[in-house]
């Protein structure tokens, strides 16, 4: 059991039989009554965000979530199947537990899941990755890095804003974040 005061953006707690994580709380004392924390909480297996507000030193339960290193191995019409890389043995998430994640991850990428009791929670992103460029405008000599921007097509099929300068084959760094270019790694 933890407190409501020693909430933290990032902490997982369990409520009603489903696992929450903090994305945002703030303590409250009104003028009369008792302190209370506001929170955002969001639901980490269907995705969604609820607000619920908690008497001050109320105790919640803690739901202590592993990260468990897998491996993306395909897609098929049951979800995303990826394969733990110590046990071997394999899970599948829905398209609905990807959400747009899907567009950072490639296959053979190994990437975190994060597991609650032998359930598949949700994938924990790293903070940059490096695609492919499959689709851009072509770039016109004299373009600069500091000139304007055009759309590529990754090899994902995220769609990014880079400067002129990039190329179809190109690989580039992207912040999984905000979807940003931030350098070029390679030109093939």
């Amino acid at each position: 059991m933890i407190s409501t005061n020693d909430f933290h953006t990032g902490l997982t707690i369990e409520l009603d039989g489903e696992v929450y994580q903090v994305v945002d709380f703030q303590h409250s004392k009104s003028g009369r009554g008792s302190a209370f924390v506001r929170t955002k909480l969001k639901n980490m297996e269907e995705g969604y965000v609820i607000n619920k507000t908690f008497r001050a030193n109320a105790k919640v339960e803690r739901a202590h979530v592993d990260k468990r290193e897998m491996q993306y191995l395909y897609w098929d019409d049951s979800g995303y199947v990826f394969m733990d890389t110590e046990r071997y043995d394999q899970i599948t998430l829905s398209k609905e537990q990807m959400g747009d994640k899907i567009n950072y991850i490639k296959e053979n990428m190994n990437i975190h899941i994060l597991m609650y009791e032998g359930r598949a929670l949700d994938i924990d992103l790293p903070t940059f990755v490096e695609l492919k460029v499959e689709h851009t405008p072509p770039g016109i000599k004299g373009d600069t890095v500091s000139g304007g921007t055009k759309t590529a097509t990754l090899e994902t099929g995220l769609k990014v804003k880079v400067p002129l300068f990039i190329n179809e084959g190109d690989v580039l760094k992207i912040d999984t974040r905000n979807d940003e270019y931030i350098e070029r790694v390679e030109n093939n």
